[in-house]
């Protein structure tokens, strides 16, 4: 696996992205999600973890294993005003024996985002900050809260350096297996040139069941969930 594919991984965990000034978020709750990866045919796990970080923060943390390649990704977010605001993100990946390293940093108070780390200098930002904006790792929640409430899946998303604007829409219902156990799944998709995201999103569940990413009409990442709790 090399690491221009990591962008990939990111994407297809993160699924999404001008979230809606106006949405209310859900309650967040604190949760693990364990899941089944699979990387051009090769077999990984993945970790998702939401912890409390303090008053109204939050620390949603991803990890994913494989025989080649380990990836480590955080970030500290917070509820204000019914929004979920990015504060901080880390970005590591170990791909044989080079590792990289992205810290992302959200200052809401300057309206602004910058990164460091092993990050290209027209990568670094400022970015400017609107409101709604959210990041890679956030996408997962907000796609699962929106699907819920019957929203609209318009999100910005400020991730590496970038600003990009992704739209899902809903393309049915469909049954899913989690644990050995049907579910009836909400499948939504976004579409971008020759790149496809599909996820599956059951009541109940903090985070897609399954997430699918495509490029040419070809599989490349599938992530199944195998548990939460």
């Amino acid at each position: 696996m090399s690491t221009k594919n990591t962008p990939m991984l990111r994407r297809a965990f993160a699924a999404a992205a001008l979230a809606v000034a106006s949405l209310p978020a859900l309650a967040v709750q604190p949760f693990t999600a364990d899941y089944q990866a699979n990387y051009m045919g090769m077999q990984g796990s993945g970790r998702m973890v939401l912890a409390s970080a303090g008053a109204n923060k939050w620390k949603y943390t991803l990890d994913i294993n494989s025989p080649l390649a380990t990836l480590s990704q955080s970030t500290v977010f917070e509820e204000n005003g019914g929004q979920w605001r990015p504060l901080s993100g880390n970005d590591s990946t170990n791909v044989l024996t080079k590792k990289t390293t992205k810290i992302a940093t959200y200052d809401w108070s300057r309206g602004v985002a910058s990164w460091t780390g092993d990050v290209k200098p027209e990568r670094a930002g400022p970015i400017k900050l609107e409101p709604g904006d959210l990041d890679a790792l956030l996408i997962n929640l907000a796609i699962v809260r929106d699907v819920v409430a019957g929203k609209p899946m318009n999100y910005r998303m400020v991730e590496d350096g970038r600003v990009k604007q992704l739209n899902y829409t809903v393309a049915g219902k469909e049954s899913i297996t989690i644990d050995g156990k049907a579910q009836q799944a909400t499948k939504v998709v976004s579409s971008s040139g020759n790149k496809q995201t599909i996820a599956w999103v059951v009541a109940g569940m903090p985070v897609p069941a399954r997430i699918l990413q495509r490029k040419d009409g070809a599989d490349e990442i599938d992530l199944r969930v195998q548990s939460t709790r």
